[in-house]
């Protein structure tokens, strides 16, 4: 099965992740990665792998930016693994992988997380599982907030081994990230009926609950605590983004036209 998949990667000013992830993909005969104009040396480091192909394309949003990188760069394999910078291939995964035989009825495969801070393992995280592994012609992005959504054509079923999300970019640049995600979210969430949102979206929609509610949540219930600082530091992490798209919603209702 592995002969079947290409890698497939979109990256912006990723250079503190992405030889990390590529370093982990030497099993693949090409890996497609698709760069948003970084202005740091995360292309230099792609071209030092022989079997990476680099494109770019100028980013508008996350569901066209996975669609053209799937869908238009020449990939001849069946199947995609569709990865972020900071995600970690596993052994464990790459041998399931190896021993993949999906039927014809079988379209995609979810992979769980394992939340890294600075190398370390988490016990748990607020990350959920995520389609990864799909067939190419059987799956397209929609966009969902600040993020993308696939959408499968086909059974989707779940792959045991997990990925690694552990992302080394300076906390500066996660905070901005945050900003722009979630003034998106909060726009969605703005958008949507009490009736339709799931419980985490309706705690969030509380604007006050959410961030306190989700930093007990990592703390507790996911075992931060006994993870020492790496766990506060995720802990206080989640509780910031909240506590932005808190203030989001919060200017929305006095009027802010941004949100």
């Amino acid at each position: 099965m592995i002969e079947r998949i290409t890698p497939v990667i979109l990256t912006f000013n990723e250079s503190p992740n992405i030889t990390r992830t590529l370093e982990r993909l030497s099993w693949a005969g090409e890996v497609v990665v698709v760069d948003s104009h970084s202005t740091d040396d995360t292309l230099e480091r792609v071209r030092a792998f022989p079997h990476a192909r680099p494109f770019q394309r100028r980013f508008d949003e996350h569901a066209a930016q996975w669609n053209w990188a799937v869908g238009e760069t020449g990939i001849g394999t069946e199947w995609v693994l569709a990865l972020d910078a900071d995600y970690q291939v596993t052994d464990e995964l790459v041998e399931e992988l190896r021993r993949l035989d999906p039927g014809p009825d079988v379209a995609g495969y979810r992979a769980s997380f394992v939340y890294c801070v600075s190398g370390r393992r988490l016990r748990g995280s607020v990350y959920p599982p995520v389609t990864v592994l799909y067939r190419r012609d059987l799956a397209r992005y929609v966009q969902d907030g600040h993020t993308q959504r696939i959408q499968v054509e086909g059974r989707v079923l779940d792959l045991a081994a997990p990925i690694l999300h552990d992302d080394r970019k300076p906390f500066s640049a996660w905070l901005r990230a945050q900003r722009r995600y979630m003034r998106l979210e909060a726009r969605l969430l703005r958008s949507r009926r009490w009736a339709d949102l799931g419980w985490p979206d309706r705690v969030r929609k509380l604007r006050f609950v959410a961030p306190f509610s989700v930093f007990l949540y990592c703390l507790v219930v996911q075992g931060g605590l006994l993870d020492g600082r790496a766990g506060w530091s995720y802990a206080f992490q989640r509780m910031i983004a909240e506590t932005v798209l808190s203030l989001n919603l919060l200017r929305g209702d006095l009027g802010f036209r941004k949100g």
